[in-house]
Order: structure tokens, then C-alpha cells, then sequence
């Protein structure tokens, strides 16, 4: 299964280059390595923004909540790591 069982295990994911994709309330965002960060996105491209850590990343608001308060409950539709 690819949904991830702690924010710990999302971190790990993204430290070591993985770019995770993965659905909030019908909405698909992805994850990945930005030249000086971390960027996240929409697929679609919009609501972008880059971090320069993955607790700064875990913060991004999606659709009105944290990201680390839901990421183990997302839909993760896919991930390298």
C-alpha cells in the first residue's frame, strides 16, 4: 500500500527524493525537489509554493488543513520512495 502510516514516513519519503502524488477531497497534489527546497502543487500547477524544509512543507494548507495533520490520510496515488 503506498498511503504513508506517519508524517515521520512522509519526511523520510521526500528527504530522499521521492515526489509523491496523492488526492485531498478530489484534488491531486504533488510533491517534489525544488533547486533550493521542496515544492508543492496542485497537479494542475496552481497553489504552488517551495519550502526549504519538509517541516516548512508540512505546513502547507490543503483545502483548509495542514498537510502533516492529513497526510496519513490522503489517497497517496503514487510515490517513488
Amino acid at each position: 500500500m503506498n498511503n504513508f502510516e506517519s508524517f515521520w514516513e512522509f519526511k523520510e519519503c521526500i528527504i530522499r527524493g521521492g515526489e509523491p502524488v496523492f488526492e485531498w477531497n478530489s484534488v491531486r497534489y504533488g510533491v517534489c525537489f525544488a533547486e533550493k527546497g521542496y515544492c508543492i502543487a496542485r497537479t494542475d500547477g496552481s497553489c504552488e509554493r517551495i519550502y526549504n524544509t519538509p517541516d516548512e512543507l508540512l505546513a502547507y494548507m490543503v483545502d483548509g488543513a495542514r498537510l502533516r495533520d492529513i497526510i496519513t490520510k490522503v489517497y497517496v496515488v503514487s510515490r517513488s520512495i
